[in-house]
């Protein structure tokens, strides 16, 4: 074993041999100093502009034999033009703001001649100004920079993911742009896997790093011989590149592999496993609408460094995105909750894939009958017509025969939209784990997941609030299944329960509980990151909230596929077959998945319309006041102004009464959804539409869960 000194000698011997260039600024200064162009210096060492500009700026440095060829030509200027004779440069060049602003780190040059040395970061072109980059506040600032400079896995130096851009400008987080030779898809995902240091760690010791992720804009698409749009007549979701394109030969020829879906929108590019090291590129082809405006608004249509911002903080707050943002949302179930860990066989003493306690495991199973959907193979196969569970979110508007002179004369309908409340439901949510079993007359357990057959048409509640039952507030009229969360609440407003029979598990456990926590912790922290913090109060955050979204449409865009992670997460739970060529009966690919458990989405669901009832009952004792409509987590409340704070019930001593809808930014709490006339409100009522669907005005309509 050689000792320290040793080695430092080594490594002095190696530095003093390998030739010695002046600092970056005053290799810019010689060359500005004899009149020569970086163009020019570009052609006579058969480089390009770009590399001399690295190599001026600092991003990246020469490597031979341009090196010695480059040391040469500078002592031959420095000695005709000594510093003394110019002004001194700067030490430090002054860099403007964050996307704009563009970190060095230290890199292996890259030109243009060697496609194969290794990666260069470059500064990138010049860009207008973007509103995401005006910091308004000192807090605002340093949380952008929070955003912009997660802490840095050493084997991910430049952060989960990249935004190509057709000159070969891969845009990363924290500003940082990398030059991409790569001209054709196999050669980008050799360069991402072996030269870029894209990634990002496993979010739990048993689980996976996450594949890194390249962006492409169309340019980029282009110049890798993808066309500019995937057009075609079946859903979005479904289309894909033909299998004779020369892009998926390609592919094959260099043998890589697609995954079934194929190379559309969001393609996956791997190779197997080496040992513990994946080999799997996830790319996203942005003229393909990958991102989906309804999860990423305006995204799609910002500069590339702007959309390594938005997509870096989701990344680093959620998850590297995989697909769309419901297809995150499962991802980050599994990732958070991962099926297996390494065990050890007490018969060898090896160690072994192993069941990880808590998760759903490897394998698909099959759901109780009334859990499932009518077309499932469970359904169509036994010929069950037993009913189903009916768990969906509220759409219920109160029947105008109920509305009392006073509510019609107030001037104003206000609608209050709870934050992310599947995510608030989701909380220490006590769910299945093993298969179901089924018990006839069981004595109800409000501690026991599962699906129970029971008759609550005998409990008659005030008309002017829904029915906790049903989706459509309606009075149940007979025997139908409901999970535990909903029978419960039956018993928490002294009804007795006595079910018919049930489908329970025998594991359980909150599953959902590390899903919730990170969701939670990124929605909070948006929120913060935009000026809305838990610090203020009612009147605060209501202004707070009325101009968060101008404040930096970047982060909006974060908050905003972060909320439809949540719903589109829980939506995956049970998701349907897709095209026009299923059949009833026949499995669909969703069912292959152990996170396929329409008994999880049901739970969630009925949590979250069991926690609107009683706080909609809640107001109901504590104000008097009676809602118009629900929709989902969105309620309508008349009003005496256009503000919530002169209906929702506050202590004496000025602060919120618990138990009822209150005003804040964490999930379960509540938000100034839109207000609109009180006859505008009666009107739509008359006609049987819900006001709450459009409460925002321009005939908005609220995303009711999948």
């Amino acid at each position: 074993m050689p000792s320290q000194d040793e080695l430092f000698e080594a490594v002095d011997a190696l530095l003093e041999e390998e030739p010695q260039l002046p600092p970056p600024e005053e290799r810019a200064r010689l060359r500005e100093t004899a009149g020569i162009t970086q163009a020019r210096l570009a052609a006579v060492l058969k480089t390009s502009t770009q590399t001399v500009k690295n190599w001026e700026n600092g991003r990246s440095e020469p490597k031979p034999p341009r090196l010695e060829a480059y040391q040469r030509l500078l002592k031959g200027w420095a000695a005709k033009y000594p510093a003394h004779a110019a002004p001194a440069a700067p030490a430090v060049a002054p860099q403007p703001e964050a996307p704009q602003s563009f970190t060095r780190v230290p890199t292996v040059e890259q030109d243009e001649a060697e496609p194969d040395i290794g990666v260069a970061v470059k500064p990138a072109p010049e860009r207008p100004v973007r509103p995401a980059a005006r910091p308004a506040t000192s807090s605002r600032r340093s949380a952008a920079k929070k955003a912009a400079k997660p802490a840095v896995d050493p084997r991910f130096p430049h952060g989960p993911l990249a935004v190509l851009d057709g000159d070969g400008s891969a845009y990363a987080v924290g500003g940082v742009v990398l030059d991409c030779p790569a001209t054709t898809v196999p050669e980008l995902v050799e360069w991402t896997l072996r030269e870029s240091g894209l990634g990002a760690p496993k979010l739990n010791r048993y689980g996976k790093d996450s594949d890194p992720l390249i962006v492409l804009t169309a340019a980029a698409a282009v110049k890798l011989g993808l066309p500019e749009r995937l057009e075609g007549h079946e859903q979005r979701r479904s289309l894909r590149l033909p299998e004779d394109h020369p892009v998926v030969k390609q592919v094959a020829k260099a043998k890589w592999q697609l995954t079934q879906r194929g190379f559309g929108p969001w393609a996956r590019i791997y190779r197997k496993a080496q040992g513990r090291d994946r080999q799997c590129v996830q790319l996203a082809v942005l003229s393909w609408d990958a991102l989906d405006e309804r999860s990423w608004p305006g995204v799609a249509e910002m500069e590339p460094a702007d959309i390594a911002r938005v997509l870096g903080v989701y990344a680093q707050r959620v998850i590297t995105p995989r697909g769309s943002t419901a297809v995150s949302g499962l991802e980050l179930m599994t990732a958070l909750r991962p099926p297996t860990k390494a065990v050890q066989d007490p018969e060898t003493g090896n160690w072994v894939s192993g069941h990880n306690p808590g998760s759903l495991g490897t394998e698909p199973m099959d759901p109780a009958p009334p859990e499932a959907t009518p077309e499932h193979p469970v359904v169509v196969n036994s010929g069950w017509t037993g009913g189903f569970l009916n768990e969906e979110a509220y759409q219920w508007v109160r029947s105008v025969d109920t509305l009392s002179d006073e509510e019609c004369t107030l001037p104003f309908a206000v609608g209050l939209d709870l934050n992310t409340a599947f995510l608030a439901a989701a909380a220490r949510l006590v769910v299945g784990l093993s298969g179901p079993d089924h018990f006839h007359a069981p004595k109800f357990n409000p501690k026991i997941p599962g699906s129970w057959l029971a008759d609550l048409s005998h409990i008659e509640l005030d008309p002017r609030l829904p029915s906790p039952f049903t989706p459509d507030g309606s009075r149940p009229t007979g025997p139908a299944w409901y999970q535990t969360h909903t029978l419960a609440y039956a018993q928490q407003l002294g009804y007795d329960v006595h079910p018919i029979e049930a489908y329970l598990r025998r594991e359980t456990g909150a599953y959902l509980d590390p899903w919730h926590d990170r969701l939670k912790d990124a929605y909070v922290d948006t929120l913060a990151d935009m000026g809305v913090t838990k610090d203020l109060d009612d009147a605060a955050f209501l202004a707070a909230m009325d101009q968060h979204k101008q404040n930096d449409p970047a982060l909006a865009a974060v908050l905003s596929a972060i909320k439809a992670t949540v719903k589109g997460g829980v939506g995956k739970l049970r998701e349907r077959p897709q095209g026009k060529h299923y059949k009833e009966g026949e499995t669909w690919p969703a069912l292959s998945r152990p996170t396929w458990r329409p008994d999880i989405r049901a739970a969630v669901i009925s949590k979250a319309r069991v926690n609107m009832h009683r706080k909609l009952n809640n107001m109901a004792k504590m104000t008097g006041l009676f809602p118009l409509a629900v929709l989902s987590d969105c309620v309508v409340y008349p009003s005496p102004s256009e503000s919530p704070l002169d209906f929702l019930p506050y202590a004496a001593s000025g602060k919120p009464q618990p138990g009822a809808f209150r005003l804040g930014p964490t999930p379960g709490l509540a938000k100034l959804e839109g207000v609109q006339p009180m006859l505008w409100a009666v009107d739509l009522m008359e006609k049987g539409l819900n006001p709450a669907r459009h409460i925002k005005g321009g005939d908005a309509v609220l995303d009711e869960g999948e």
